[in-house]
């Protein structure tokens, strides 16, 4: 292991992180590292960042995460079903992580102003950019299809601003709506 932080652990925090990085907490694994270790000698996060990859690889994880599940128009349709209300909107947005680009599929309220998560998609890391196997998008197409099911099902508009490329400052559905005068 290239990282001189791993030996300054004490055994009890090394098995926590160990713990975190097999689970797929790999986040939070960074930062239990960061929050341990004080002032003056306090690393940084990218020497933190960099321990938890050392700790992946030599775990014998590796740096994938399994493609979430096909969506089921009839499972989210019932989730939908089970809200307190009818949803303004059907959306899907980016998000991402330290291991890529996701997309949220969410129904949106109004009065007040709420999103319920529907699913989270994701067929990959972000290491497809670098391979060229993205775009197109897997997972904003699939989410797309079904969110606009899913919208038609419910007599209810479909918003995803960015399709294409993954943004996660594209303008929301409720900012198009009130800009409109909603």
């Amino acid at each position: 292991m290239r990282s001189q932080l791993w030996a300054r652990l004490p055994p009890e925090l090394q098995e926590r992180v160990d713990a975190l990085v097999t689970s797929g907490r790999k986040f939070e694994a960074v930062k239990t590292i960061y929050d341990s270790i004080h002032e003056p000698s306090r690393p940084g996060l990218h020497e933190c960042q960099i321990l938890v990859a050392e700790r992946h690889a030599a775990l014998g994880r590796r740096f994938h995460r399994s493609p979430t599940p096909p969506l089921d128009l009839e499972a989210l349709t019932d989730k939908v079903q089970v809200l307190a209300r009818r949803p303004a909107a059907i959306e899907v947005l980016w998000d991402g992580d330290s291991e890529g680009w996701f997309v949220l599929l969410l129904a949106i309220m109004i009065n007040p102003r709420a999103e319920h998560h529907l699913a989270t998609v994701q067929h990959g890391t972000d290491l497809r950019v670098f391979n060229g196997s993205v775009p197109p998008w897997p997972e904003a197409a699939e989410a797309s299809a079904i969110g606009k099911a899913l919208a038609e099902r419910f007599g209810v508009p479909f918003h995803f601003a960015s399709p294409e490329t993954p943004d996660d400052e594209a303008p929301r559905w409720w900012d198009i709506e009130q800009a409109s005068g909603m």
